[in-house]
């Protein structure tokens, strides 16, 4: 007995080499800085009204203060009711378990004090490898003796509440519950502060055996046992009476089960479009190097790291684009029409909607129509997790004229007014893009053509020329700086600095983008050429409650939820393209003349303020889009089918987007002062 007591001060002596006791030092310090994971939660913009969760453990750390004595008293009388009077080990529990264990010729007692369990927690939870993982869970007499040595160390260092509360914070009570605010919340739907001794019992009994004592399984036989143990055990030591002990072994364990949510997938259906923006906030903070240097990393800090984040969505104007989308095409339709709505000059996602429901369960889709994709795979509708509107890896659809904006604001850019003419044919032979001889879509577009009548007409030839003057380099350029991506071999390859000098179809939108990136490129048109990094948050707290940052190049330190924005045309450039696009729209610029008809001359009407925008449909109508925008708002939306490319929409639906984005901006914008675009100067009129 003597020998045993003895044991833990004579295995120090043996390990009390000056570098083991420099690493026990080191470990000591980072424990007492160690905080185990946390649950990340996803916000409304209110604020307050949690929307999802992401977590691999689900844990909310909860202060000392604010946990009932209850459950403080129990899980000492459960674990270790020496608590307060050992200094980490008890030489008394380790004297016990050494006779018992002895007897049993194997491990019947571990004499690990609360102090040597939250260390062994403490270990796991900080390891960065598997073998650290091992290291801190294996069942070895070594590894008792470095939990040992570190209780001892970390007791100097913390008080006994402090280690209380890291214990009580790091548990594991079953049932995806780590930590005593998820074990409160999903056993009984109520906070630490709350519970009662017999929920206090009976929680503090689960940390021994969580699946064997588990109150929630059909028979509450061994729960309830060890429910009883805990309430005796309280009464020995002081904390209840031999009454209130007898009362409470007579109630039965009642539960109010709450399963948290995890995950965009978990969103509640009354937001549920809610979930395509939740999926964009995924792949966004996978690529920020403020999270970690990998894709791996940066999830990881999302779903351990205790972060509160707020999306940058609009209520008013995300239910106005879920309106506008659901009633053009049903969620059973095969073509899908989404709608992204930015913020000129912070680059905040207002709203993200699209005919589909934002789920996993795939059971219910028909089979893809494309045979290219198999005859077992699944289309998009009316489930889908998909990210359909931008932010992950699908290319997107081909743009079509929309993209005649790039080339009209680089020449605007490079010192060519409004005003530069050409005598545009139906159809035109390039000198520049070898011999290449596109046409218009109708006749009616032959004759003299501005920037503003190309533009509200939409003359193919007008911009081929228009493109051949400045070199479609520069187009294409400049769309990269507005924020485009080409994710296709075919557009990587033509985009390159070996053949872009000869993309003269780049004007008529031959390349995929997402409305997310045409809703923001056009953003910075409206916010005078200032391009605005696509952001879907309106802040991001760590878990002390400071907004997380980063540094920059210059070492400059800035809020992660800040937006990023530079210049990338002149004022007067975006000014003068803005009074272009208004003709396509139907209003009046400022400078010009639209040349007597447009392309989406409704558009004006509808939203009922200075708007500015334009269409583009692809060959055969293969998709169809419409990109609009008034000082305050810039909102892109398409048509097409994501399942099956060469599934036409038809030309009879090419004016579906055109309505989803002018009815979403009068929506949004309604009892809003009204705003009107700044003219450009007369200089660049010309």
């Amino acid at each position: 007995m003597i020998a045993a007591v003895a044991y833990p001060v004579v295995a120090f002596t043996g390990l009390g080499t000056k570098a083991t006791a420099h690493a026990t030092e080191h470990k000591t310090k980072l424990l007492t800085k160690a905080l185990p994971a946390e649950t990340s939660y996803l916000y409304a913009p209110d604020g307050r009204t949690v929307l999802t969760m992401f977590y691999e453990e689900y844990r909310q750390y909860t202060k000392i203060e604010d946990m009932s004595p209850n459950i403080q008293q129990a899980i000492v009388a459960a674990e270790d009711s020496r608590f307060y009077q050992h200094k980490g080990v008890d030489p008394k529990g380790v004297a016990r378990a050494f006779v018992a264990n002895a007897r049993s010729s194997g491990v019947s007692q571990g004499a690990s004090t609360l102090t040597m369990q939250y260390v062994r927690m403490a270990l796991r939870d900080s390891a960065t490898t598997p073998k650290e993982v091992q290291e801190a869970t294996q069942q070895t007499s070594l590894r008792k003796i470095k939990e040992m040595r570190l209780a001892l160390d970390l007791e100097k260092e913390l008080s006994k509440e402090d280690i209380l509360e890291r214990y009580l914070n790091s548990a594991y009570f079953g049932h995806r519950a780590y930590g005593i605010y998820a074990a409160s919340e999903i056993f009984f739907s109520k906070t630490p502060k709350d519970l009662s001794p017999v929920e206090a019992a009976t929680l503090a009994g689960l940390v021994k055996s969580p699946s064997e004592y588990d109150p929630a399984s059909s028979d509450q036989k061994d729960a309830t046992g060890r429910r009883n143990y805990v309430l005796d055990r309280m009464a020995q030591l002081g904390y209840l009476s031999p009454d209130a002990v007898a009362a409470a072994k007579a109630e039965p364990i009642r539960l109010k089960l709450t399963n948290p949510p995890n995950d965009c997938a978990a969103i509640p259906e009354k937001f549920n479009s809610w979930g395509f923006a939740c999926d964009y906030l995924k792949n966004w903070w996978s690529s920020q190097p403020a999270f970690g240097e990998n894709r791996l990393e940066r999830m990881d800090k999302l779903r351990r790291g205790g972060y509160r984040i707020v999306l940058s969505l609009d209520p008013k104007i995300q239910q106005a684009a879920e309106n506008n989308v659901g009633a053009k095409d049903a969620t059973g339709s095969p073509f899908a029409n989404g709608i992204v709505v930015s913020e000129p000059g912070t680059g905040r996602v207002k709203a993200m909607a699209v005919n589909r429901t934002y789920s996993l369960d795939l059971s219910d889709n028909p089979l893809s129509s494309n045979p290219e994709a198999g005859p077992k795979v699944k289309a998009s509708y009316p489930n889908t997790v998909a990210p359909l509107l931008g932010g992950g890896d699908l290319p997107g659809y081909q743009a079509g004229s929309t993209f005649k904006m790039f080339p009209m604001l680089a020449a605007l850019n490079a010192g060519l007014p409004l005003s530069t003419s050409f005598n545009a044919p139906y159809r035109y032979q390039s000198k520049v893009f070898d011999g290449w001889a596109p046409t218009n879509a109708s006749g009616a577009m032959t004759g003299q053509q501005t920037m503003w009548s190309g533009f509200g007409k939409s003359v193919n030839t007008y911009f081929v020329w228009l493109e051949e003057q400045i070199g479609s380099e520069a187009g294409i350029r400049l769309a990269e700086q507005l924020g485009l991506r080409w994710r296709t071999d075919v557009d990587r390859d033509q985009a390159s600095p070996a053949k872009a000098k000869k993309w003269g179809a780049f004007t008529l939108g031959v390349s995929d983008a997402t409305p997310l990136e045409m809703a923001n490129a056009y953003a910075a048109v409206a916010a005078d050429g200032r391009y605005c990094e696509a952001i879907p948050v309106q802040a991001i707290y760590n878990r002390d409650g400071t907004p997380a940052t980063y540094a920059t190049a210059g070492g400059i330190t800035r809020e992660v939820a800040k937006p990023r924005c530079r210049q990338v045309v002149s004022a007067d450039a975006a000014r003068a393209a803005t009074d272009a696009a208004r003709c396509p729209t139907g209003d009046t610029p400022a400078k010009g003349g639209c040349g007597g008809w447009s392309t989406a001359d409704s558009v004006r009407g509808t939203v009922g303020r200075p708007v500015a925008g334009k269409t583009g449909t692809t060959d055969s109508t293969r998709s169809a889009w419409f990109v609009g925008y008034t000082p305050e708002l810039a909102a892109a939306s398409f048509i097409s089918d994501p399942d099956n490319p060469f599934n036409a929409v038809g030309d009879g639906q090419s004016q579906v987007p055109i309505a989803a984005v002018a009815e979403t901006l009068r929506d949004a914008l309604k009892g809003k002062p009204t705003r009107e675009f700044t003219p450009p100067s007369d200089a660049i009129v010309g």
